[in-house]
């Protein structure tokens, strides 16, 4: 069996599409060296996503991959998991993609506490469709699509995987990719749910997000496993800090599956 150990590797022949500056180049680099560095057989790798910019990467990515339907990414990989637990899930996506749409599968997501990795690049923009103002977009931001802004307060994705029971929280930072593949590395090593969120600048839509490197810093706490800690750290932070900031050891769910060949017995069970 041939076994790539090089970030390289792991990287497919296509050519990403993301306009030059993009935070997700960072996090398709980061990934690729996480992968590297865990020395994963690329067949035992499921990259899974949903729509949007970020949601290119099972195209990058040189292992199994599904690009699906827009905020089914995690109804997709929880199923893959549920399946086939010895493969190393990931799944993919953007603010919109994984907090909009797919909101409800996130909030059962953390809940459930499958043994898969959840990356999402936040750039509080959809920037696949022209830049209208995401789930993450502060209610004030004015576009060409939003002349009055959203006037809606923004949606909170550490805070509400907490609340939902995720049992590893992290954020990282496109613009610090060795701490990024840090995260990613630990979240596919923890035992459980893993959320990682990315702050991605959109420097189409939200050109003013190249300032964020000057605002971004480490944790200034260390990680915990108390939630009532977490949160104290989650709501007093301002959204620019990067690191890990809970890890629990929790029960991982995983669904008892009893296959049947007998057609005859299945469609029994179905007679009306």
């Amino acid at each position: 069996m041939n076994i790539a150990f090089k970030p390289k590797d792991y990287k497919t022949d296509v050519k990403p599409v993301w306009c030059p500056g993009c935070g997700d180049f960072a996090t398709l680099s980061a990934l690729t060296r996480s992968l590297a560095y865990l020395k994963l057989p690329k067949e035992n790798v499921a990259m899974i996503s949903g729509i949007g910019c970020s949601s290119r990467l099972p195209a990058y990515i040189d292992s199994y991959g599904f690009h699906g339907v827009h905020g089914r990414a995690l109804a997709l990989a929880q199923g893959l998991k549920a399946a086939r637990p010895d493969l190393t899930v990931i799944a993919a996506g953007g603010d919109g993609d994984g907090f909009s749409i797919g909101g409800n599968h996130f909030l059962h997501a953390c809940r459930r506490n499958m043994d898969l990795t959840y990356i999402v690049m936040d750039n509080q923009v959809y920037g696949m469709t022209k830049g209208q103002p995401s789930p993450t977009t502060e209610p004030e931001w004015v576009s060409k699509m939003a002349p009055h802004g959203t006037r809606l307060r923004p949606f909170q994705p550490l805070a509400i995987a907490l609340a939902s029971g995720a049992s590893y929280i992290a954020r990282g930072f496109a613009g610090d990719p060795k701490t990024l593949t840090q995260l990613i590395v630990e979240g596919i090593q923890h035992r459980g749910f893993a959320f990682i969120e990315v702050l991605s600048p959109c420097p189409t839509y939200r050109p003013e997000h190249k300032q964020w490197k000057l605002s971004v810093q480490p944790w200034p706490h260390p990680a915990t496993d108390d939630p009532v800690k977490a949160a104290g750290f989650i709501h007093g932070d301002d959204g620019l800090s990067t690191g890990l900031i809970l890890q629990r050891d929790l029960p991982v769910w995983q669904p008892v599956v009893e296959v049947s060949a007998n057609v005859e017995d299945i469609a029994e069970d179905f007679a009306l």
